[in-house]
Order: structure tokens, then sequence, then C-alpha cells
């Protein structure tokens, strides 16, 4: 007997239900709290159902909320030492759309319970239990080093803006990004006032602040024009500027430590590929966990939102772009690595020209680069090799020969499609489907005629 056990978590306690293969209720309505009496119960209800009936197996399953799910999935593992249970967590957006499609109305914490259940029956393939999570506290230290650059981006355009004020001779120094020794001498001089009384002789102890550099600082700020010279202004721009200096030290540290935490063979074969550099390797397997989740380079594609998306209706396909789901984080490093590589890479930066030759726009082009690195990253994790351009060549024929059977194929299912009816000349089509009709009468002329080069081959050898 199968049994499918549902939870909605939420910030302190979660709902359950249970219900059979044929989506019976068995048990309804249970909402227990986050703590050790609402786990223990949870588990008692468990046993009080394993011990009534022999050989039942019970799936059990909750969504991705943001953490809340976490404890009660940790227990849940937990039973299995004790029950015949398998557990999972499940991408929301299919729950989402798995309840659309039933057609319900109203949600409320327990419908959603039963949802998860009911997406657990009706959806057995997509799910995948007891999913090794070897990386998750380190994935944990890595969305915090994401946080912490997010807010030092922020700190640093407040910084800009008050420094335009404060000490406008600085800012043609910070174009791109913000060195550390222009750091450090807004920390010790934050306005203009204070930097044309500093000492060159001083400042030049800054690393990579050379002392004519620092003559002429000085000399510009005592012909300064800014109009922050209050010491508000002052002590808000240094501690700032000493905030920032704080991000750059918190994200330093933390990449030590998850450089110590993670060693494994895979970050070396990844930085095989020129433009994949340690901290990027380390990113793409805490971003990818396991690349056994993935039977299939395309599902691996569509999985990071880097596969296109199109909608084909009559003779119009609109709206082919990136269709930009899935982990953001993943489509950032892939964004500068695919960078990097079409300025260092001789293949990426080959298919970056070609594209752009094409008539594609750089930035649509970058997409493209963006999706083969993500190809050669899947087949060298997949295949545990480091990259070999010669294998990536022998990949591309064979890719070129199954396109050419694709298109084989597609003239092929057009005509068993219409073997009721030929085309009809009179028919009232656009000039798309004209156009389309007209290249399908010119492959099946070519296909006809290799047919025929094909049969007078064998009587001209004999």
């Amino acid at each position: 007997m199968k049994l499918y056990l549902g939870g909605d978590a939420s910030k302190g306690y979660s709902d359950w239900i249970i219900v059979t293969e044929k989506k019976q209720v068995v048990l309804k309505d249970i909402q227990l709290d986050d703590t050790y009496a609402g786990h223990c119960k949870l588990f008692s209800i468990l046993k009080a159902y394993f011990d009534k009936q022999t050989g039942v197996e019970m799936y059990a399953a909750m969504e991705s909320t943001g953490g809340y799910e976490n404890n009660w999935l940790n227990s849940l593992k937990s039973y299995q030492k004790a029950f015949n249970l398998k557990v999972a967590r499940i991408n929301p957006m299919g729950v989402n759309f798995n309840q659309r499609a039933s057609m319900k109305r109203n949600v409320t914490d327990a419908i959603s319970a039963l949802n998860i259940a009911e997406y657990m029956i009706d959806h057995p393939w997509n799910i995948k239990y007891d999913q090794d999570e070897k990386w998750k506290s380190l994935c944990r230290h890595w969305n915090f080093v994401e946080m912490q650059k997010k807010q030092r981006v922020q700190t640093i355009n407040q910084l800009e803006t008050l420094l335009y004020g404060a000490n406008p001779s600085l800012m043609r120094f910070k174009k791109d990004n913000l060195p550390n020794w222009l750091l450090e001498v807004i920390i010790q001089c934050p306005t203009e006032k204070t930097l044309a009384k500093a000492k060159p002789d001083k400042l030049a102890k800054i690393p990579y602040l050379s002392l004519p550099r620092a003559k002429e600082l000085v000399a510009e700020a005592k012909q300064g024009i800014a109009s922050y010279t209050d010491k508000n202004a002052e002590i808000l721009v240094r501690q700032i500027a000493q905030q920032i200096k704080m991000f750059d030290q918190n994200i330093k540290s933390q990449m030590c430590l998850i450089e110590q935490e993670l060693t494994c063979p895979e970050i070396e074969l990844l930085r095989s590929f020129t433009g994949i550099d340690t901290t990027s390797a380390i990113g793409l397997l805490l971003e990818i966990s396991a690349i056994e989740r993935f039977p299939t380079v395309k599902g691996f594609s569509c999985n990071f939102g880097l596969h296109p998306k199109f909608k084909q209706s009559g003779d119009k396909v609109i709206g082919i772009r990136m269709s930009k789901q899935g982990s953001k984080n993943m489509r950032k490093i892939l964004f500068n690595i695919a960078k990097c590589a079409i300025v260092h890479n001789p293949l990426i930066k080959e298919i970056y020209e070609r594209k752009q030759t094409e008539g594609m726009k750089p930035m649509a082009a970058l997409g493209v680069c963006m999706h083969k690195v993500l190809r050669i990253v899947y087949g060298i994790l997949k295949n545990k090799q480091a990259f070999n351009a010669d294998v990536d060549k022998r990949n591309q024929e064979c890719s070129r020969q199954k396109q050419l059977e694709k298109q084989q194929q597609k003239t092929a299912y057009v005509e068993q499609v219409r073997r009721y009816q030929e085309f009809d000349s009179n028919a009232p089509i656009s000039r798309k489907q004209t156009k389309k009709r007209k290249e399908h009468a010119l492959s099946q002329c070519e296909i006809n005629t290799h047919k025929v080069r094909d049969l007078h081959v064998p009587l001209n050898v004999v």
C-alpha cells in the first residue's frame, strides 16, 4: 500500500495531509508546530499507520520555501531508520501549475499540503527522492557571499553619491571599480577639506599610492569645489567607506573557508576550460550540487534557464529568447565566464564572432556562448574528463549529422500529416506558409534525387 504525505511549511508550523494512491484522504487538517514536541507528534502519527498495516510504503515531500522546510525534512530523513519512507524536496512551480490544471480556486495551508501530495501522485517522474545534499552547508556560505556582494554594490553606489559632493576630485579614479588605495584615502581624508590638510608623505604610505600622485591629490583638493564640508559629511563618508572595507574582508574570508572545505577533483577538471577560474568552478559546483540529477544536457540547460523560449502558432514564432528561469546566480557565473572566454578562449571567441556575423546582437551572441559553456560544463562533469577541444569538434560533427536527420524526419512528418491531401496551391494561405511549402517541395526533390542516385549506383557497379 502506498501513502503520500504532503507538508506545507510556514514560519513556526506546518500543515500535513496523508492520501492514498487514488487521492483518497486518509488523514487531513494536521497542523504541528516546528518544535521538538511537534516533530515527536509527527513521528507518533506515522508510527500509528505503519503499525496498523504491513507493507506500507510512504512518500513524503515539501516545497522549497526559503528554509522553513529544512527542519521538517531533516526529521523525516531521520525517520527513515524506523519506517519505509522516501523524502523529497520539490519545486513550488510544478505544484502551482498542477493546482491550476485541477481548476482549484482557493489556496490555504491545508489545500497547499493536499496539492503537494497530489503532485507526487500525478508527476512521480519529476521527483527525486532521497537526494544527497552533500554541499548544503557550503551553499549557505556561498549564498551569504552573494548577498554580501550585493550589499557591497549598494553601499558603493551610496558612497559615490556622497563623494560627488564631499570629495569630487577623487571621482575620476573610481570608474569601473573601487581600488583599495582609493578606499584608504577616503577613510583617512573623507572630504576635500581634510584632504587639503593632509601630508603627501603620510598618504604615500598607503599601498599602491605613489608620492607624486599623493602630492597631486593634495594639490587638487586645495583648489576643490566641494559642497559637503561639514563634520557630519566627513563622518558619514568615512563610515560608509569603512563598511565597504568590511564587506571586502568578509567576502575574502568566506571564500577562503569555502575553498578549504570544497576539495574535489571536479574543480581542476572545470579549470581545464579557459575562462573558468577557481571561484567560478566553486560557484558552478555549488549551484549544480550533483550532476546525476540531470540525465540529459537539455534538461540541464532548462533547469538554469539557458534554453531558448518561444511560442509557435500557425505561421508565427513569437518571442524567441532566453527563458531566464531557475537560478540567477548560475546565469551570473556563466555570464562572467563567457565574457572572459570570448577574449581568451578560441572556441568561444569563434562562436561569438560567427553569431555576430550572422546578424545577431552582441548580448544575444553572448547568450549563445553562455549556453555553449553550460553544455561543456555538463560534458566535463558527466564524463569526469578535462576539456578537450578535439572531442568538442567531434561532438559538433555528430550534432550537425543529427540536425540533418532531424530535418529529414521533419520532412517525412509533413508527408505523413498530408497523406490524405496534397498541398493545394489554391488554398488561402499566408506568404510564410507559401514559402514553407516551396521549401518542402524543394527538399522532396532533393530526397528523390538522392534515392534515384542510390538506385543507379549498384547497376553501374555491376
